[in-house]
């Protein structure tokens, strides 16, 4: 089945295409619907026949989140103790080991998870950040086949089979530049809610300040804080102790030593490591990609081009500044062309460059390699080609 997105510029009549698209990616969405349905009949999704999670990455989730029920909310960043739990809750133990990296916030959401049985608590999760995310896609693009299209991504599928929460993570970051336009206490909020997960927030301290967006900042500090309070006052100093301890664990295991397999690690460092080049020389390679994505987005940030660029290209660049993504994570490139779209209809050349960032996805589900730069290439550089005609007598600084 040829990805819709292809057919998009088709000689047909505009009712003709858009009733194609409604089709073709109603019927990808489907058929993953399908897949996921029949590989839960099987027991080869969420559990296993007597009810046993699987081994994914929700374990982790579900597993904190018990663990915080019972009154142990810093033995998730203890190794032992999680791994410890996530085999009772599983009945066999396991290579390996699921690990919780996120700060201590991030635990209301795996209690209020763990309330519900496994299985419950994984369709719960998944559904509502579906729903979440097709939400602000399709409130991005102003069109609802938007939403359709996003979900036809195989990054999406990969979400949805190990309950991770790349739909959550692009969600807050579409809901956050999405306000910002308008709204910049309300963006705020959502920049303040995304430090959940630090690594995807990184840019947009940069973005705001360019911008000269102070109550954004502001509002985006104070979201942060409250989270921080409000956490420490229903779970202690226990856990933040054991976040900050074990960050060090993290980097060491899994960008060191690439525990969970370099091929995997979808960013220049996994790229660089994948190919066999040293530690070091990897981290000159993801610290020029990271210097370059605080420039581009501090030039555009701070200059009167339209916003929509400027909204894409931030969602683009947070992908490829940190050393820490995968797969799972890449349902936010899907943020960036909504706010192209946004801002015009896309030609052919568009068009076809979408189809292929979504067409490239498909070999990770057979073979792991880390082609994640290269799909956020693909955005960028339909970016830059929409700002280069208008770059001379447009791109003046804000204010001026």
């Amino acid at each position: 089945m040829g990805h819709p997105l292809a057919c998009v510029m088709s000689p047909a009549p505009a009712i003709d295409r858009t009733k194609l698209l409604i089709t073709g990616s109603g019927a990808i969405v489907a058929t993953y619907v399908a897949v996921l349905a029949s590989l839960f009949a099987r027991h080869l999704w969420i559990a296993d026949a007597k009810g046993h999670p699987l081994l994914t990455d929700f374990v982790e989730v579900w597993v904190a989140g018990a663990l915080t029920l019972h009154g142990s909310p810093a033995a998730p960043y203890d190794w032992r103790l999680h791994h410890a739990a996530q085999v009772a809750a599983m009945g066999h133990d396991f290579k390996g080991f699921l690990g919780w990296h996120y700060p201590p916030p991030f635990l209301f959401i795996a209690a209020a998870l763990a309330l519900l049985p496994y299985t419950a608590a994984f369709l719960v999760w998944v559904c509502s950040t579906v729903v979440f995310y097709a939400a602000v896609i399709w409130r991005i693009a102003k069109r609802f086949e938007a939403a359709l299209v996003a979900l036809t991504a195989p990054a999406a599928l990969g979400c949805a089979l190990v309950g991770q929460n790349g739909f959550f993570t692009a969600s807050l970051i579409g809901a956050a530049l999405l306000a910002l336009e308008n709204n910049p206490v309300i963006g705020g909020v959502f920049v303040g809610l995304l430090t959940y997960k630090p690594q995807f927030g990184l840019l947009f301290p940069v973005a705001l300040l360019a911008s000269g967006n102070w109550r954004a900042i502001a509002s985006a500090s104070a979201t942060a804080l409250a989270m921080l309070m409000i956490s420490t006052l229903a779970f202690g100093v226990g856990p933040f102790a054991g976040f900050l301890g074990f960050l060090p664990q993290t980097a060491s295991s899994v960008l060191g030593e690439g525990a969970a397999g370099f091929q995997k690690l979808q960013s220049v460092y996994g790229l660089m490591r994948w190919i066999g080049a040293n530690e070091m020389f990897a981290w000159c390679a993801q610290g020029g990609i990271m210097i370059a994505a605080v420039i581009g987005v501090f030039e555009l940030w701070r200059h009167d081009t339209p916003y929509a660029a400027k909204a894409a290209a931030l969602a683009t660049a947070t992908i490829l500044a940190t050393p820490y993504a995968y797969m799972y994570d890449f349902p936010l490139l899907a943020v960036a062309f909504a706010f192209l779209y946004r801002e015009r209809a896309f030609n052919r050349v568009e068009a076809m460059v979408a189809a292929a960032t979504l067409l490239a996805m498909l070999p990770f589900m057979r073979v792991a390699a880390p082609i994640g730069p290269l799909l956020a290439l693909l955005p960028a550089l339909l970016i830059v080609r929409r700002l280069v005609p208008s770059q001379s007598p447009a791109m003046v600084p804000q204010g001026a």
